[in-house]
């Protein structure tokens, strides 16, 4: 029988190597993530709409839950008003206004549900204390916080005359009041501010111990517990995610080389060299980037000690730890910005970190939070809100 041509051999080879990036990336892929929100194949044009529009049905019945739940839940005055136990292991404070567009939501009666929830599940030790900072003034009340001042210790501004500042400049503002009042009324070892918007999720409190435990929580001044899914890719200024980005595609190229050397049913003309393993792993980091890294740091979920932690990025604030003291070491950093559109309070401490010698940031993956508000209170909100 002739021997077939090396040449026909390779070009074969060649043949079904490209067959194969095309039907991973042309056929496969697609088909199963066009639904993905978070993926470069989201059919946007098909299904944003519509998830859109089931994504508020259900924020709106939560939040009618949410009311009726803490209605009909019994009030507990003496708990409310007692002085917080000095120098908790962690604090918790929502800091909350009341949005007009958003007032059937009922965000901050979602959140405190849910942190109530978990609180619960804590045993006999609590897991953290909790207090509500409501920032609301003027002649608009925060009927929700109101509600809630039977059952959680409220802080609030005094009723004075404040300057007239932009929307950005107030929130700082009275971001910096809950941080400043929060830490002088219990002193505590750790305190977490969530956004009346940042919906803790299952393990949160966990995944906060875990953190704690570890060396870099005492060096930092602050860990974003939350970063916007759209904004977790790895094609990413931020270099430690390319070296992550790089990391798997070797991982996954080798894994793949192997697996062929020891079954190889298409004839792929693949051998263990330097070529060949650049090939697979940038196969690997194709497919792992237009898939989407969002759903790939998804799997740490499985163990609290898999969270990773990484520089902080720029955006955003919905939800912070201050390990230590720091939260008055940030509001002395926000009291020297000015805050305005483009320059939000997320964007001056980030600056302000880097400026300030031996000063740390961090964050971690995945989020400890869910962003649930379809509705800003310092932006212009759309009348149909999107989830892009």
């Amino acid at each position: 029988m002739p021997r077939t041509p090396r040449s026909a051999r390779c070009s074969g080879g060649a043949a079904r190597t490209l067959a194969l990036f095309a039907l991973t990336f042309g056929v496969a892929l697609p088909a199963a993530c066009h639904r993905l929100l978070h993926s470069y194949y989201f059919a946007r044009w098909a299904y944003l709409d519509a998830m859109s529009r089931d994504a508020l049905r259900q924020s709106l019945r939560r939040g009618q839950d949410a009311l009726l739940f803490w209605q009909a839940a019994r009030a507990d005055p003496a708990a409310a008003a007692a002085e917080l136990p000095r120098h908790p292991e962690l604090l918790v404070t929502v800091v909350t206004t009341r949005r007009r567009e958003a007032l059937p939501y009922h965000y901050l009666l979602q959140v405190m549900r849910e942190l109530s929830a978990l609180l619960g599940g804590c045993g006999e030790r609590p897991c953290a204390q909790v207090v509500l900072c409501d920032v609301a003034s003027g002649p608009d009340v925060n009927e929700d916080a109101r509600l809630l001042e039977r059952h959680f210790r409220v802080l609030r501004r005094p009723d004075e005359r404040r300057p007239a500042v932009n929307s950005f400049e107030r929130e700082k503002r009275d971001y910096v009041f809950c941080l400043r009042q929060a830490y002088r009324l219990a002193r505590p070892r750790n305190l977490v501010v969530l956004e009346d918007d940042a919906m803790p999720l299952p393990d949160f409190f966990r995944v906060l111990r875990e953190l704690l435990s570890r060396r870099f929580a005492a060096r930092s001044l602050y860990v974003k517990l939350y970063h916007p899914e759209r904004l977790q890719r790895y094609w990413n200024p931020e270099p430690y995610r390319l070296l992550e980005w790089a990391g798997l595609g070797l991982l996954g190229g080798s894994l793949l080389l192997g697996l062929l050397a020891a079954w190889n049913p298409c004839g792929l003309p693949l051998r263990p060299c330097a070529g060949h393993l650049a090939l697979l792993a940038a196969y690997v980091m194709a497919a792992a980037e237009l898939l989407g890294r969002h759903y790939l740091l998804e799997a740490r979920r499985l163990s609290p000690q898999l969270y990773a932690v990484s520089p902080a990025t720029e955006c955003c604030t919905p939800a912070m730890l201050y390990p230590g003291n720091a939260s008055l070491r940030v509001a002395d950093y926000l009291d020297r910005a000015f805050c305005f559109q483009g320059h939000a309070k997320d964007t001056a401490l980030y600056r302000a970190v880097r400026a300030a010698p031996g000063e740390r940031s961090h964050s971690v993956e995945p989020n400890l939070v869910a962003h649930i508000g379809a509705f800003s209170s310092v932006r212009p909100n759309p009348a149909e809100p999107k989830l892009l």
